[in-house]
């Protein structure tokens, strides 16, 4: 079975941004994004995805990633 790999830290670093910035644009605490920024996640709310791809200017495509084992 494979797996949901999340590259939100890549974005971030593409478009330059910190997790206190990314925090203040998306509206979800600085703990909840590291949290998704090191891939200690098991879900993901669509409202938190869209925000995020507001703020970094993204597809979830882009943040999200599927690996086959």
């Amino acid at each position: 079975m494979g797996q949901i790999i999340l590259r939100l830290d890549r974005v971030m670093a593409d478009r330059k941004i910190s997790l206190n910035e990314l925090s203040e644009k998306v509206g979800v605490s600085n703990v909840n994004l590291s949290k998704m920024k090191n891939g200690k996640i098991s879900a993901i709310r669509f409202s938190t995805l869209e925000a995020i791809c507001e703020a970094l200017d993204c597809q979830p495509g882009d943040i999200l990633e599927y690996r086959k084992d």
